[in-house]
């Protein structure tokens, strides 16, 4: 090789692989600082496109879990409120049985009446207090359940509005029914009977929907767990392996400062060829 002053080959290549070894340290420690292999698109562009897919996939599965939970919340007062009306209902047929029969006097049957009224008005009670997040499945509102099972919406689990109130469809007691009467604690009777199958179907409704809430809430926890590893899978640094990198990347560094130093001292090398 030619000597010369004005181009140092030697020192040119030297920082040449220096660099490199340089920018190879460099997405190392990035690696190690932030866990992952690949943090952008200039890492690995169509493996980074994957990555914020799922990502946007697992968002989405966040949205339906909230989705699912706030159903699943809603579902259980409702079901715990027809299970407490239901529970009543058959208190309140005791009384309507009692005061049906003819040898309970006029003073008798008004005390039942009164234990049968305490009973009915619990009904509202429990009505008007079965809100969870503004929505309430069994008052005489329109609230139902559309929860959502994937992070496109396009499939949901639906409850319908069950209307418990006095007088409302499936609890055919109304605010005013009374036992006064031998005649009209019968009636009550068969109203009472009524009832509570009506309830019993809206009990099996709710605990059907509720069923389904839950199943489709742990499967939302499996499919998102799923793909939280499968990102790892593609995005996450082998921590152990990139800390065996850094160690021999910066022995790698140190040599070739060293190397760039040697090259840099090989021109004054030509002093030598002019001196006496």
């Amino acid at each position: 090789m030619a000597f010369s002053v004005n181009t140092n080959a030697s020192a040119l290549s030297a920082l040449f692989n220096l660099n490199k070894t340089t920018i190879q340290l460099e997405r190392t420690q990035t690696a190690i600082n932030t866990g992952l292999k690949v943090a952008s698109a200039k890492d690995n562009a169509a493996i980074f496109a994957i990555a914020q897919k799922l990502r946007g996939d697992l968002k989405g599965y966040n949205a339906v879990k909230q989705s699912l939970d706030r159903s699943i919340s809603t579902t259980d007062i409702a079901l715990a409120a027809a299970g407490a009306i239901s529970d009543l209902l058959i208190e309140m047929r005791e009384k309507a049985v009692a005061a049906a029969d003819g040898g309970f006097d006029a003073t008798s049957r008004s005390a039942l009446n009164e234990d049968f009224q305490a009973l009915r008005d619990q009904i509202s009670t429990i009505v008007s207090n079965s809100e969870f997040n503004g929505a309430n499945l069994i008052d005489s509102g329109t609230d139902a359940i559309v929860a959502i099972t994937n992070p496109t919406a396009s499939q949901t689990i639906s409850i319908a509005h069950q209307n418990l109130t006095l007088g409302g469809g499936n609890v055919l007691i109304t605010a005013a029914q009374a036992i006064t009467t031998q005649t009209t604690a019968a009636a009550t009777l068969t109203l009472v009977d009524t009832s509570l199958e009506n309830v019993s179907r809206v009990l099996t409704k709710f605990g059907a929907g509720g069923k389904s809430l839950e199943s489709q809430r742990v499967f939302s926890d499996m499919i998102s767990d799923t793909i939280q590893i499968g990102i790892g899978n593609l995005v996450d640094a082998n921590m152990a392996k990139e800390s065996a990198n850094l160690q021999a990347l910066q022995v790698k560094q140190q040599l070739g400062i060293q190397a760039l130093a040697i090259a840099n001292q090989a021109p004054q090398s030509i002093l030598s060829l002019f001196g006496n």
